[in-house]
């Protein structure tokens, strides 16, 4: 067996600069599967890891997953806030355990800027059950203040005393959208997390309010700035926020919870379930799942149809090296495995070679995504899937050399040492 190997092997050395080009197409559908099923994982993991020990999400009334999105994910914006009255109803149930209200709508270069208070420090999970850690520095106590994100501060080079400048809505950069007036400090870097929390900006309910003492409906108004120096007299107290996260004292009064929330007189409000959310929206990916799923199979086919194509043609072109293996005693089932061992061979290298260049690209597209859009890609475990895939496209490749090696066993003698003209 060892020398039918080796044999094989030679004999698709000589051949390389054909059969290159099958290998290279069995390692593009390698790449492709693998890819698909490791960005699955991870993405799967991003999400489900971002939020945990919040119960409730509680936000003006809209979908369950556009509430979600916004409001952990930090994707999309909120069509409507919700009433500081309410959040103070919520409070009080007799099944809350704590609250934690957030404010969106402003950002830092790009990175949103989420109103808080220090309860979301103490209370927001992620992950395992882990609580938010500070790297250096400490919680907000002025409306001043803020807390970074670990990944904004590595982007934008920022670190504990840095002055910042935050801007109304996503729009950095426009006239007048800069809150030049009312500039912030870095008093804490938090602790990396891997979820959007480190691509955030946290300031505190009152420095959200104090933003935005001189506008109305999102404008500031003409010919009025109070100076900075004289805001800790006003008002700074919130009239509404974009959601709030409930914890319970027991998880067995979520439904009873959810209901009486849903049906508070203040407003109509709607209160989510994170887990169940999710499913709603993996039900909602799973149809672009199968899709790239199919895709990925269509590539692999294409690819095997290939390789078979090009052993085949190379068969009619080695009909005497067949005939004189023939001459020397093979028998034709020798052949046959022949064929097969070199299908072997090209299915092993492609696969491999695939393997290795879906590992490099998702460690080099990790960092990128993580900073970009906060997705922390490229782990160094295999997805549950991704042996399975390979295996897959392993014997797929292997079966696509049984036509050529049932060809091979036909061939005769006679026909491999006068071939018809």
């Amino acid at each position: 067996m060892r020398a039918l190997l080796r044999l094989a092997a030679a004999s698709a050395w000589y051949r390389r600069g054909t059969l290159a080009l099958v290998t290279l197409a069995i390692a593009l559908a390698t790449l492709l599967q693998l890819g698909i099923e490791q960005l699955r994982r991870d993405v799967r993991l991003h999400f489900s890891s971002a939020v945990s020990g919040t119960d409730l999400i509680v936000g003006a009334r809209t979908g369950a997953t556009q509430l979600m999105l916004y409001s952990v994910f930090r994707i999309g914006q909120a069509t409507q806030n919700m009433r500081w009255a309410s959040v103070q109803a919520i409070a009080q149930d007799r099944a809350v355990a704590w609250v934690v209200p957030i404010v969106l709508g402003d950002s830092l270069r790009g990175h949103p800027v989420v109103g808080t208070t220090a309860d979301y420090f103490r209370h927001f999970r992620y992950g395992d059950d882990q609580a938010l850690a500070l790297r250096e520095g400490r919680v907000f106590a002025h409306w001043s203040e803020a807390v970074l994100g670990a990944d904004v501060a590595e982007a934008l080079g920022l670190r504990v005393g840095a002055p910042l400048v935050l801007s109304h809505g996503m729009a950095a950069g426009l006239p007048g959208a800069e809150h030049a007036d009312r500039p912030f400090t870095v008093v804490g870097v938090l602790a990396r997390t891997g979820t959007p929390v480190d691509r955030s900006v946290h300031i505190g309910l009152d420095g959200m309010a104090a933003l935005h003492v001189d506008w109305m409906a999102g404008v500031p108004l003409p010919g009025q700035s109070t100076p900075a120096a004289d805001l800790q007299a006003e008002d700074l107290a919130p009239t509404q926020v974009t959601a709030v996260l409930v914890g319970l004292k027991s998880r067995a009064a979520v439904f009873s919870a959810q209901r009486r929330i849903q049906a508070l007189r203040e407003e109509p409000l709607v209160a989510v379930l994170p887990g169940v959310t999710l499913d709603e929206l993996w039900a909602v990916v799973g149809v672009g799942e199968r899709l790239l799923q199919a895709v990925a199979a269509l590539v692999g086919v294409v690819s095997l149809a290939g390789l078979s194509a090009t052993v085949l043609t190379g068969l009619e072109q080695r009909r005497r090296e067949l005939a004189v293996l023939r001459a020397v005693g093979a028998s034709p089932r020798t052949l046959a495995a022949l064929l097969l061992c070199e299908g072997l061979w090209l299915a092993t290298v492609g696969v491999a070679v695939g393997a290795a260049a879906g590992w490099v690209l998702l460690q080099g597209l990790g960092p990128w995504l993580a900073r970009h859009h906060g997705l922390v890609l490229g782990r160094a475990e295999l997805a549950d899937g991704a042996l399975p895939a390979l295996a897959a496209v392993w014997l797929a490749a292997l079966l696509a050399s049984l036509l050529p090696a049932w060809r091979a066993w036909r061939l005769s003698l006679a026909d491999g040492l006068a071939p018809p003209p």
